[in-house]
């Protein structure tokens, strides 16, 4: 064979590797509304940047007679390219090939990129579209699963971690996005389950859909399992796009700084009347985000979960921040259960990767009932707790109103290391409300009146009294708890100058294998 016909021979072989399973299955995949394994990765990467790895492996089983059908890239595309110009590592798996489900060889590709992500300091984007394991190959199946587990915990606060689900991700298949940091599900094509339908039917007698079980909206409001939903599949991979553009390439780097032009001191006298006259009447915190942030441009992470609190990535004057914010307008803002495991998860994640939090505080405490009790408030408020005390990055927080208790010590207060807090005219910062603390306070006095009149009367003015001694910023700011007290039209500049206070910022923890955080 000449020099000419091997190149002919190479030429072949990469067009064929680059049909995947066939025309026909690539038309079948687009009736589903779906894009193949390398339009997805065309549509994240820049243009010509992507290096495709191993695309001649094909799978080794001999059993049940497929040693007679093999695919080159044996259903799963992976290489590297870059986003905005950095580098990033993928692989994206190929439905069209025995319905994506991962072999030996597959999960081996998987491993080698996640491996050279993690020498490189590189983050890793995985796009899911698999019907599982490769039922033919058995064990070897399942140990791939597992060799993709161990990487993804090593990588784990290392390196970012995506993942773009597009497609089904069912059984032992649903842990490696799991131990990523983000989740990224497609409206209508994806679903993620331990076990199908047709199982829960068997154990349990329920009649349930792909969709209602698993589906984008589900976990997007009910479980939390993912973190963004996206309309389309083009949408979903410019998501990841804009998620990366927050966030530095590993853990020893620094995020992106990006160009700014609005004014640090620009000054927002609407911020001054926001906090309503009438303590107990809400407002939305997201008016406030977007007031103060560069260009208004705030990237929202778990929009349609425990939205009592509101976290997501801005900048500030070009500069990343991960931002955790109480919503007086969904359940007064109160922290419960599934608030304070979002928060702790998202800071636990800005903290890994060098990002700053800016904490906006109006909470009124802990969401009270037996089912929080039950459900063990107290074990997951504690995470907050301890995601907020562990963190090192530059922490700045501002009380905008309420901060009641003990949700005013786990806000990031200035007892968990809080760097710089600063507080609002109208903050109140107490134990508990006017209202709670004196029926506490003046009980006894109260339940001897019996003049209706004279009860009320009283109430009002010790709440009052209450008010003024305890319910504002100077008392804590007497203490050094609270560093300054602010005008709320100046809040953005007072964050950037901290930002850039605290840039060279410097924490330390004590040396340890590993914490306990309490799970």
């Amino acid at each position: 064979m000449s020099n000419q016909d091997k190149i002919k021979q190479l030429i072949d072989l990469r067009v064929k590797a680059k049909l995947g399973g066939g025309e026909k299955r690539i038309q079948t995949q687009h009736s589903k509304e779906k894009q193949t394994a390398r339009e997805r990765i065309e549509i994240i990467l820049d243009e010509g940047s992507f290096e495709e790895f191993d695309m001649f492996v094909t799978h080794r089983c001999t059993n049940f007679g497929m040693e007679k059908t093999k695919f080159l890239s044996d259903g799963v595309v992976t290489g590297r390219g870059t986003i905005d110009g950095r580098t990033v590592f993928l692989f994206s798996q190929d439905f069209t090939v025995f319905g994506g489900s991962l072999s030996e060889t597959y999960a081996q590709k998987i491993c080698k990129v996640m491996d050279m992500a993690m020498k490189v300091g590189a983050p890793v984007i995985g796009i899911n579209d698999s019907g599982g394991a490769r039922i033919q190959e058995g064990v070897t199946s399942l140990a791939g699963y597992a060799e993709i587990f161990q990487r993804n915990i090593m990588a784990s606060g290392v390196i970012p971690q995506i993942s773009a689900i597009f497609g089904p991700c069912a059984g032992g298949a649903v842990y490696s996005p799991a131990l990523t940091d983000f989740i990224i599900m497609s409206k209508d094509t994806s679903y993620m389950f331990v076990t199908g339908p047709k199982v829960v039917k068997t154990v349990t007698g329920e009649d349930v859909t792909d969709e209602q079980l698993g589906g984008a909206v589900v976990h997007a409001s009910k479980s939390g399992v993912t973190h963004m939903v996206a309309d389309t599949e083009t949408e979903g991979l410019l998501l990841v796009r804009k998620l990366l553009s927050y966030l530095p390439q590993n853990n020893l780097e620094d995020p992106p700084i990006a160009f700014c032009d609005d004014p640090i001191d620009r000054l927002e006298d609407k911020l001054n009347d926001i906090i309503p006259e009438n303590p107990n009447k809400p407002y939305d915190i997201k008016d406030v985000i977007h007031t103060i942030i560069d260009y208004g441009e705030f990237m929202e992470i778990h929009r349609n979960y425990a939205q009592n609190i509101v976290v997501g990535f801005a900048r500030f004057n070009g500069m990343p921040v991960g931002i955790v914010a109480n919503q007086p307008a969904y359940l007064a803002g109160v922290l419960d259960i599934n608030a304070s495991r979002k928060a702790a998860r998202f800071i636990r994640f800005c903290d890994a990767f060098n990002v700053p939090l800016v904490t906006l505080e109006d909470v009124p405490g802990f969401l009270p009932g037996t089912a929080q009790e039950y459900g063990g408030i107290i074990i997951h408020g504690a995470k907050l707790l301890y995601a907020y005390g562990e963190a090192t990055v530059p922490k700045i927080t501002i009380i905008l109103r309420k901060a009641y208790g003990g949700a005013y010590c786990v806000m990031s207060s200035k007892h968990l290391r809080g760097d710089l807090n600063y507080a609002w005219p109208q903050a109140e910062i107490a134990v508990m409300g006017p209202k709670g603390a004196i029926e506490v306070l003046h009980s006894k006095e109260i339940a001897k009146m019996t003049d209706d009149k004279e009860r009320e009367a009283f109430i009002k003015n010790a709440e009052e009294e209450y008010k003024n001694e305890f319910a504002n910023p100077y008392n804590a700011a007497r203490y050094g708890y609270i560093d300054d007290v602010i005008e709320p039209r100046n809040t953005r500049f007072r964050i950037i100058r901290a930002l850039q206070a605290l840039a060279t910022k410097k924490d330390t923890m004590p040396p340890k294998k590993h914490s306990n955080i309490p799970l």
